[in-house]
């Protein structure tokens, strides 16, 4: 009968700490963008952000034992949210440049692409690069790789700060502006849902700004960073990472 009672009392103990483990499973917060389709988007229907990186984030935090809580915010907040503690984890449409190496570290490469240029589809010229829109006024999102690229080539009468992407693409359909330049594959999406109709995407335009959108940790965590690293490593053998690319078209094509 003692046996019996201590083997009875060792299976309480041992569901008592699964449920206690289960329940301490860690929550970080991430910050992602409300614009920024197919990446990051708010889903009006559920008032939630969703999109490509927010499945990966998900995926990521089943994989290495976390959950996680997504707080939505301007892009151009994310990287001072996250060295003040506001959030532990940027998954949003952010390239990993080397200003922002400099302030924060980054998991290893999601996705690669470059920025994409749009006109008023009643401008048909087959630009090519920066040169031919000399002199005129275009536009970028502010907190981006693109502003200060655009603004050091020195060739613009004005580079114009947006908020958000949909502000260039209403801009530029409505024709109060002559270019705009944004994620290539962020323009794309949005022009495939028809809400721009007067915009153009330049196919023939050849990107300067080519990087590397990667997951953002605080600088010195390690240990998170090398979470990540291994999940979003595994997520890339199993073909997990490429299933969630094409789920949000993008082909399958990643790093």
């Amino acid at each position: 009968m003692k046996f019996r009672r201590l083997v009875q009392l060792a299976a309480i103990s041992v569901a008592l700490t699964t449920a206690v483990s289960a329940s301490a499973q860690q929550v970080l917060k991430v910050g992602s963008t409300p614009t920024g389709a197919p990446f990051t988007f708010l889903d009006t229907k559920t008032n939630t952000i969703e999109g490509l990186m927010v499945d990966l984030i998900t995926a990521i935090g089943k994989d290495a034992g976390f959950s996680v809580q997504v707080e939505p915010m301007q892009f151009s907040t994310l990287v001072a949210s996250l060295t003040s503690n506001k959030i532990d984890i940027i998954s949003a449409a952010m390239l990993a440049t080397a200003a922002r190496k400099e302030v924060i570290d980054f998991s290893d490469p999601v996705y690669t692409y470059g920025e994409g240029l749009i006109v008023p589809k009643t401008d048909g010229r087959n630009y090519t690069s920066a040169e031919d829109l000399k002199g005129e006024v275009v536009g970028a999102q502010v907190g981006t790789a693109y502003v200060d690229a655009l603004k050091k080539t020195g060739l613009f009468a004005e580079v114009k700060a947006y908020d958000t992407i949909p502000d260039i693409l209403r801009d530029v359909n409505t024709g109060r502006l002559k270019a705009g330049y944004a994620d290539y594959p962020i323009l794309a999406h949005n022009l495939r849902q028809g809400s721009f109709p007067e915009v153009r995407l330049v196919e023939s335009y050849k990107p300067a700004t080519i990087g590397t959108v990667a997951i953002g940790v605080r600088k010195g965590d390690q240990e998170l960073k090398a979470k990540i690293n291994a999940s979003l490593a595994k997520l890339k053998e199993t073909g997990t990472l490429a299933k969630i690319l094409d789920k949000w078209g993008l082909g399958g094509k990643g790093s």
